[in-house]
């Protein structure tokens, strides 16, 4: 049990296991790789063509290509500063085009310049890059533009765990607790930002877990040891080993899969049920990344930091048939899911998920059938791993239409009962799943007929644990614990999950305001009514950005839209959605508390900025070891003016998390979502006209013994 041993260490990243790109299958032409695992397992009939080594951009937002990937990864090769080494490439993607040139844009039309942006590492400075493809140069860069460094690549980890491996003490703690070096998987989570210490160097945590007896190793936590690595001096840092007394947590009754369930489930079992569509899927996507379905048109791309960005959408008017203009640009900016624990190996669990690993790269392929229902279209995503080559991150999203029983709108009338209206309610989703090592993140963008657009989050996966010595709550002495017990010795750490969305609307053009709309009681006069007090609607005009800072409050209704003032409806309302918050969380940090400094965006849950095609990331550009100074908090706070002018709406959805036992092994998925609803933007119900459903369109199935 040596050092040798060791070596059969796994490589775990905290984000998910096939992260690694040089794992992958090279593919024979220009160094695109694909996932061999999956393969043509994953082939369904909807199922994209494979032709990701041949396309070209047809729209100004699609994504680079392989040959622009590489077209990239030739010019950098060539420049100067990188001429001696070629830098580490953190991130590589399209540098969209200007606003004003996507708007003006017509099929067929030519497309503007062809950019990259670029993040790469190179001697310990972090390097921020534009690469213009058309004439094969660099017009920008700029270095070291804030405190924070850009994601983890696999090689960051790679080195990591061989510091970790070559540690004397490290190996000597492991053998002490009687771990096999064969059974250790290590992960690496971020180390946040808490203080002068650890500034200046780029630095992660190490843990690591047991796999002896199930593949379930989150749940076979090694408690209490955590080395901090130094990654450019390729050094242990400090060594914390408080956990001595804990045991390492029995493998029983932690492994998730069907093939290992000792027994069938004590319940009456559900037969198979699927969604037929005799004539095919309604949606088309037309060129790979435009999407028609119904009255609804959007473009719709993986992205390697936000996994899924939906763009240009825009919905038919029921009564005119234009195309009238809805959102630019929507998509999770960033996930905060701070840890609820002081001790030394818990206090920095703080994640910035998105900006410390990224949502796109850790999206595995989803599961049909299972993740998504039968006639899904799958889409792949095309990324870039540290040495600037590309691969394929396969079947990443899906899109499928939903129906689920729910009603459309309805109505039958008391006084005669031939009238009975009523409509299905049929949507189009576009869904991934992005497994952020023990958690998965499903995220749902889902588009109706009515105009309502429904984004929802989805959490699965496993809990993040602690070791205990306890095996029973009656065996606790205090109750001074971060979580219950949820299993033998494990606590489930309470924690929070707040996701924030950046959401560039355009009702009907750039020029939009945000509009609160409070519900106000108002009181009767003495003899007025034999009412006491009624509610009224008062509508404010948000001025500037201060005036747009909301904190859900029940007891203080209101409604919040976006409008635009120069677009009227017949009756003089302005054209405007409305955001429907659902079931939501706020952070209760204390505001100077390290982790909310950095996620500092989750102070409020509606912002609204003035647009800046800078101000993406709500947690930062380089997120990484940040300090917070480059959050929509600072931006906010420049209070620019917000009337009648491009503005982008934030919405931060939020999760307390307080573990149960029914938790344990794998969580079932809890969800939460708000809603992008017209108001006034159509002249009246845009369903009016859909047609029912009759019998004679669909087979019928009925019990048995009914005909």
């Amino acid at each position: 049990m040596g050092t040798t041993s060791y070596l059969h260490l796994s490589f775990i990243f905290f984000i998910a296991l096939f992260i690694f790109p040089h794992s992958w299958n090279p593919v024979t032409q220009k160094g695109l790789s694909v996932h061999a695992k999956f393969g043509s397992v994953l082939e369904t009939k909807a199922s994209k063509p494979n032709n990701l080594l041949t396309e070209a951009p047809v729209h100004p937002l699609d994504p680079l290509t392989v040959t622009e990937i590489n077209t990239v990864r030739a010019i950098l090769s060539s420049y100067v500063p990188f001429s001696r080494a070629f830098p580490a490439i953190h991130s590589l993607s399209l540098d969209e085009p200007e606003k004003s040139q996507v708007l003006e844009w017509k099929n067929g039309d030519p497309l503007p310049p062809r950019k990259a942006h670029v993040i790469a590492l190179s001697n310990g400075q972090t390097h921020v890059l534009t690469v213009d493809l058309d004439l094969g140069l660099i017009t920008e860069h700029v270095t070291n533009p804030g405190s924070g460094y850009p994601p983890l690549t696999a090689e960051d980890i790679s080195v990591a765990l061989q510091v970790v491996q070559s540690n004397e003490e490290f190996n000597k703690s492991i053998m002490a607790r009687g771990i096999q070096f064969s059974d250790l998987s290590c992960g690496t989570p971020s180390a946040g930002w808490f203080g002068p210490d650890e500034e200046g160097r780029r630095v992660v945590k190490v843990q690591c877990f047991s796999t002896q007896g199930t593949p379930n190793f989150y749940m076979r936590p090694i408690e209490g040891l955590t080395l901090t690595v130094d990654i450019d001096r390729q050094e242990v840092v400090k060594i914390s080993n408080t956990g001595r007394g804990i045991p390492v947590p029995k493998s029983a009754n932690t492994d998730y899969r069907y093939v290992a369930q000792a027994k069938a489930p004590e319940m009456e079992s559900i037969n198979p049920i699927s969604i037929e569509q005799p004539n095919g899927p309604s949606y088309r996507v037309e060129d790979r990344h435009t999407v028609r379905w119904a009255n609804w048109v959007f473009h719709l791309k993986p992205d390697q930091r936000a996994g899924m960005i939906i763009s240009r959408a825009t919905v038919r008017d029921s009564e005119t048939g234009e195309a009238r203009s809805v959102m630019y640009k929507g998509f999770a900016s960033e996930l905060f899911v701070p840890y609820m624990d002081p001790d030394e190996a818990w206090y920095f669990k703080s994640y910035l998920d998105e900006g410390e690993f990224g949502l796109g790269v850790t999206a595995m392929p989803l599961v049909p059938l299972n993740d998504c229902p039968g006639y899904s279209y799958y889409m792949d995503g095309l990324f870039v791993s540290a040495d600037g080559s590309p691969y394929v991150q396969p079947n990443m999203i899906c899109l499928f239409e939903r129906y689920a029983g729910d009603i459309g709108w309805r109505h039958s009338q008391l006084n005669n009962f031939q009238i009975q209206e009523s409509r299905p309610k049929v949507t189009l989703v576009a869904r991934m799943a992005a497994t952020v090592g023990n958690y998965d993140y499903i995220f749902d963008w889902e588009f109706q007929t009515d105009g309502l657009i429904r984004v929802k989050v989805g959490l699965s996966g496993m809990l993040m644990v602690k070791g205990s010595p306890h095996e029973n709550m009656y065996q606790v002495p205090t109750k001074n614990m971060s979580g219950p017990l949820v299993s033998e010795n494990l606590i489930g750490v309470v924690h929070d999950h707040f996701v924030t969305f950046h959401l560039d609307m355009d009702i009907d053009g750039t020029d939009n305001s945000f509009v609160k709309v409070n519900l106000v009681k108002q009181e009767t006069y003495p003899g007025q009514s034999p009412r006491k007090s009624y509610l009224k609607a008062e509508r404010r005009v948000a001025k500037r950005e201060k005036d747009a800072r909301i904190k859900l409050n029940i007891y203080n209704p209101s409604e919040f839209h976006v409008v635009n003032p120069s677009k009227m409806s017949r009756l003089g309302n302005p054209s405007g959605y409305r955001v429907v918050p659902g079931a939501n969380a706020a952070s209760l940090l204390d505001l100077n508390d390290p982790p909310q400094i950095r996620g500092a965006f989750t102070n409020n849950q509606i912002w609204v900025t003035q647009y800046n095609r800078t101000e993406q990331w709500a947690g930062g550009l380089l997120a990484y070891q940040s300090k917070g100074e480059d959050t929509l908090d600072v931006w906010s706070k420049r209070n620019r003016r917000i009337e009648d002018k491009d503005i982008v709406l934030w919405y931060t959805l939020g999760f307390h998390h307080i573990p149960c036992q029914e938790d344990f092994p794998v969580m079932p998925t809890v969800t939460s979502s708000f809603e992008l609803k017209p108001v006034n933007f159509f002249e009246s119900n845009p369903i009016l006209r859909a047609k029912p459903n009759l019998e004679t369109d669909l087979p019928v199935c009925r019990p048995p013994g009914q005909s």
